[in-house]
């Protein structure tokens, strides 16, 4: 796998990534179908919003429905009727915050299921080989993720088992699988390191050596202040190949995607647009805001002047605060709709600032807007 480059502005750059199941646009932001599904939005939903590529969760969909489920349908994408690129999560992330009594050692991390408590042990080669089955586009190996702050020999022991697993899990994708639909798959290996410089290098470097077929930027936004966000990211982004996909994991705001696709950062995924909008909160270009507000009651706007959603082509403020307020599942539907196609429209917008090299006034004009909106309402 290669990324097409079709413009650059700085460090900027707009391209194209070709998969078994079509090409998506970069920069791309992925919503987040964690157990194949975006929560409350159907597959035309999504289509209609301009997605390519979407994510889903290799250890939600390992604990349920299991291997055996998806791989009786023909893989993820027969499984939820999904034509376009799909990326898997390894897992990794959840396997450190979600799981309980978790056991992590070298040759893999043993914990029982947030679900029911059942004992498992995932290993690098099994999670790639699950990911086999599922038929993903995009395979993520397994790592070890830490929070922040992290101290930097916790860090490093992260860094060199992520290392570790990441080489077995590329000897094993030249293997043969019991179960391998007739696609091709990718893998990408994770840079982890916390906030330490010298295990970012390291880890990247090491990586780079194993050429995998794109390269994510794992263990940040999650907890660390934004600077530090941006220090890691323009940093290691600068160690990785140009000719590569990069994907910085978990990100995020508005303001956040600015920043990353200044840094050269390809893909992004975050649950943000639909967790706030199944909470209510609504991201316009006017800033964000909660529509169960008392100020909404009569309100007969949409939630964006001139937005093309469908959300806000039918439905006022007024009708989806009533939603809300009397729990009507159609509301977080509405809400989180107006907000995938939000992110989906600002990426577009990215893109073309990047072609026509006003990516940089762009950014800051959106940014600081952005910004200031966001303190004042």
């Amino acid at each position: 796998m290669k990324i097409d480059i079709i413009a650059k502005d700085g460090t900027a750059r707009a391209g194209k990534i070709k998969t078994s199941h079509g090409e998506f646009d970069t920069p791309a932001f992925m919503p987040v179908g964690t157990q194949a599904t975006v929560k409350t939005l159907s597959n035309n939903e999504l289509d209609d919003c301009g997605v390519q590529i979407l994510l889903s969760n290799a250890y939600h969909l390992y604990l349920r429905p299991g291997e055996d489920i998806i791989k009786n349908a023909g893989g993820l994408h027969k499984f939820m009727n999904w034509e376009k690129p799909i990326l898997t999560d390894s897992g990794g992330f959840q396997v450190f915050s979600l799981a309980v009594l978790r056991k992590v050692t070298d040759e893999g991390v043993e914990f029982r299921s947030h679900i029911d408590g059942s004992k498992h042990f995932l290993t690098p080669e099994k999670m790639l080989e699950f990911q086999t089955s599922l038929g993903s586009d995009i395979m993520m190996v397994l790592d070890e993720c830490v929070h922040y702050p992290c101290e930097y020999e916790m860090a490093k022991r992260a860094a060199v088992r992520t290392l570790e697993w990441a080489r077995r899990s590329k000897d094993r994708a030249g293997g043969d699988f019991e179960f391998k639909p007739n696609r091709e798959q990718n893998v990408f290996g994770i840079v982890q390191g916390a906030s330490y410089r010298d295990l970012r290098e390291d880890c990247a470097r090491a990586l780079v050596k194993m050429d995998f077929d794109g390269y994510a930027l794992g263990g940040l936004a999650v907890g660390e202040p934004r600077e530090i966000t941006d220090e890691m990211t323009r940093f290691t982004v600068e160690l990785l190949p140009e000719d590569k996909p990069k994907y910085l994991m978990g990100v995020g705001e508005p303001q956040d995607l600015f920043d990353a696709v200044s840094a050269g950062i390809d893909m992004f995924d975050c649950v943000v647009p639909t967790r706030n909008g199944r909470n209510g909160t609504a991201f316009t270009s006017n800033g964000r805001f909660s529509v169960r507000t008392a100020a909404n009651a009569k309100e007969l706007s949409p939630i964006e002047e001139g937005c093309g959603c469908y959300a806000c082509r039918n439905h006022t403020r007024s009708y989806i605060r009533h939603l809300f307020n009397t729990d009507e599942i159609l509301g977080l539907k509405l809400v989180s709709l107006h907000n995938v196609y939000f992110y989906q429209k600002l990426m577009r917008e990215i893109r073309e600032a990047i072609k026509e090299k006003r990516f940089t006034e762009y950014k800051n004009e959106r940014a600081e807007e952005w910004n200031s909106k966001l303190q004042t309402r």
